[in-house]
């Protein structure tokens, strides 16, 4: 959404996956597609386990809290794909550290997720237009 808005979809390709497999093959949970249709973001993506693979894909991995960090790491084929990795929140102008588990959040845990990934997205994508 960030960089269509910002004209630059052509010069991205920006891709989800986790850490583990368990839901590999399934939609976003209907909480988390829900919360982000209302921000005008449909979601039709399927779950897929990163692998070592994805690190020749990508020039930033981002991982949404310590545990995935170091997990993340552990499979990088080598120092430059680790270096690769980096928590979102650390691109947020209004503070870092751990994306929390929207399930634990109540009933506005999703809203806050969603509002935390996007100040974060806002700040990597200035980031790196800053870089082009």
């Amino acid at each position: 959404m960030l960089v269509q808005q910002a004209g630059l979809a052509a010069d991205f390709h920006i891709d989800s996956a986790g850490t583990g497999d368990w839901h590999a093959g399934e939609l976003a949970d209907p909480r988390t597609r829900a919360t982000s249709a209302r921000r005008g973001v449909v979601l039709t993506h399927r779950a897929q386990q990163f692998t070592a693979g994805h690190f020749a894909q990508f020039d930033h991995v981002l991982a949404m809290d310590r545990q995935n960090l170091a997990d993340l790491r552990a499979i990088a084929p080598d120092p430059q794909a680790r270096q690769k990795v980096r928590l979102l929140r650390d691109h947020d102008p209004a503070g870092s550290g751990d994306v929390p588990d929207p399930y634990s959040g109540g009933a506005h845990g999703f809203d806050t997720v969603f509002e935390l990934c996007e100040a974060a997205c806002r700040g990597l994508l200035a980031e790196l237009a800053v870089r082009s």
